[in-house]
């Protein structure tokens, strides 16, 4: 979401055309390509500091244990967190790609919309500029020679999240980015009595003690987003918009932690995106820093607690972009990086999310029938997060020669749900959607767990400046969840009147016609996820933006394949081959 020193501003270039609400026309300046992102040096800058500067005793080096776990891998905070989606924050570009549409629907509130979106994606550089009573503009990240530029492109950095006051988190005022940094050049950190003499000479900055940092409420500053809908003329409106809610729907959750009584599987947000065992299970217990010409301090002895700095979520759609184009994203994290995030995510997805369990029913004259138990295993929503996320249940089955007689939640090539070979309508571009469903006895008919955003008028949205409220909300509710939490409304579903859609879990039963087929049947149930829906992403790139341009070359070059999150199969018996006998 940037835009070109060599693009005249999104504010006032764009010809927009009525046509599906799209730009049509476009002014022929802002067809020039986006310049290259930089990569970020070492640098202090008004409160923070660049993350090399902070690399120089938080990376791993060869002639130093520290940050090393037992079996010697590297865990250092700095390695770790360059291929994630944290350090990439600014450099991602689909979020540049939805900002860009953003302004082109709404040129009028440019900066507003731009200082909206970068206040959490390039979160240093704003608060520099709100020091300078100003606001960032994306143009800011093209700029080598705008004065926060390195700031804007270092994304979520060390002195970011280390540096936010403990006061207020948690609380509302603290969402949305309402994180608040002292002047002090204060880095907190979860160890009592931090020796200061090194960060203070190599960084400036103090080491503090500060157990909040651990807690996730310190995540929440910017993974509780409200967004406020415009206008037709861009202008605030009073409809409020929970763009994401993690934090609160983990508070209603048997994983709170803030309680005073918690649940023996409570864990904060860092237990499970930054854990602290290595990838055998073992707690970490390691020097925290080496010096900075590559050995060990001789003062420092190993410590507890160490987190991994993996940030793992479940998005490898983008950290393979930021791996396939280096060179105009500016990423420096090297291949290998970018591979370990992607087998960390797909590992998370397929171990940690959710579990399927299939249970044959009673048949009829003309229907095997089964039920399909989804089981979330997150902490919060799953899909969570932003709307472009989606998850299906895809499901087929074989008669006794292998030959399929029903498939529900195919898919192709590019990622879409199909029914048979043609595109489902719920994944054209213009189309409607899937509702939630108890019952499945067409291929036509899919399970899609999703938020459907709905505008003013009620009608179906991909906009969040147009979002007023979601039509559907049947995202996997988190395990304890209630509607009589004091989050209960808040992040209660959408569209749903299912006695079977509980916390932690889904039941879909599947009524399958089997004609004059032969049994047994083999039912195989397959739990998918994309981090940006087909169908979302139809809407997203018929934007014509020279941030859309660039990010649907990066798409089209990418593997679409939907990440496979659960699978399950059963054999269903011929009840009539079995009187037979």
């Amino acid at each position: 979401m940037r835009a070109s020193l060599l693009v005249v501003s999104l504010a006032s270039s764009f010809a927009l055309a009525a046509i599906g609400g799209r730009s049509e026309a476009i002014d022929p300046a802002a067809r020039t390509l986006l310049p290259p992102l930089a990569p970020v040096t070492a640098g202090i800058d008004g409160c923070f500091a660049a993350s090399p500067t902070c690399a120089r005793c938080h990376s791993t080096a060869d002639r130093a244990r520290a940050m090393k776990d037992a079996s010697g891998r590297p865990v250092a905070p700095h390695d770790l967190w360059r291929s994630a989606m944290m350090a990439n924050s600014s450099r991602d570009p689909l979020w540049r790609a939805m900002v860009s549409a953003e302004v082109a629907r709404h040129p009028e509130a440019k900066a507003a919309i731009e200082a909206k979106c970068l206040r959490c994606h390039s979160p240093m550089a704003s608060i520099e500029k709100q020091h300078a009573t100003s606001t960032l503009a994306l143009s800011e990240l093209y700029d080598p020679d705008a004065r926060h530029n390195q700031l804007a492109l270092d994304g979520v950095s060390c002195t970011m999240c280390h540096q936010i006051e403990p006061g207020g988190l948690g609380a509302a005022k603290s969402f949305s980015g309402g994180f608040d940094i002292a002047s002090e050049a204060r880095s907190y950190g979860p160890h009592a009595n931090p020796v200061p003499g090194p960060m203070r000479r190599f960084s400036r900055f103090t080491p503090m003690h500060g157990t909040h940092v651990t807690t996730s409420a310190l995540c929440a500053t910017c993974h509780t987003l409200t967004t406020h809908a415009l206008d037709d003329d861009g202008a605030p409106t009073d409809h409020a918009y929970l763009e994401q809610s993690p934090y609160l729907e983990w508070r209603n959750s048997v994983y709170n932690d803030e309680i005073d009584s918690p649940r023996p599987e409570a864990a904060s947000c860092q237990g499970c995106h930054v854990p602290l065992d290595d990838v055998d299970g073992t707690r970490i217990e390691t020097r925290i820093a080496r010096n900075p010409r590559g050995f060990d301090f001789p003062f420092a002895s190993p410590r507890q607690p160490f987190g991994r700095h993996v940030f793992v979520g479940g998005n490898t759609l983008i950290p393979a972009i930021l791996r396939d184009h280096p060179t105009e994203l500016g990423t420096t994290a090297a291949t290998a990086a970018f591979d370990a995030t992607i087998a960390a995510a797909r590992s998370q997805l397929r171990h940690d999310t959710a579990r399927l369990e299939i249970t044959p029913l009673e048949p009829t004259e003309k229907h095997r029938r089964f039920r399909v138990t989804v089981t979330n295993l997150s902490g919060h929503k799953f899909p969570t997060g932003h709307p472009t996320r989606r998850a299906w249940i895809r499901v087929e089955v074989r008669d006794r020669d292998g030959r399929s007689i029903f498939v529900s939640g195919a898919h192709d090539g590019q990622g879409r749900i199909v029914d048979g070979f043609n595109q489902l309508a719920s994944d054209r571009v213009g189309g409607g959607f899937q509702p939630h469903h108890t019952v499945i006895d067409r291929a036509g008919q899919v399970q899609v767990y999703e938020a459907v955003m709905a505008d003013a008028n009620g009608d179906v949205t991909f906009s969040l400046m147009q979002a007023t409220r979601n039509l559907k909300d049947n995202r996997l509710l988190p395990r304890g969840w209630s509607a009589d939490h004091v989050h209960g409304a808040e992040t209660a579903p959408v569209g749903v009147s299912d006695t079977d859609f509980l916390g932690g879990r889904d039941d879909v039963v599947y009524s399958v016609p089997t004609g004059a087929s032969a049994g047994p049947w083999t039912v195989e149930v397959t739990l998918l996820y994309q981090v940006l829906g087909a169908r979302f992403a139809g809407e997203l790139l018929a934007w014509d933006t020279p941030e859309m341009r660039a990010f649907r070359r990066f798409y089209e070059a990418t593997d679409r394949t939907p990440e496979s999150v659960a699978r399950a199969t059963v054999l269903l018996e011929d009840p009539g081959r079995r009187t037979r006998r």
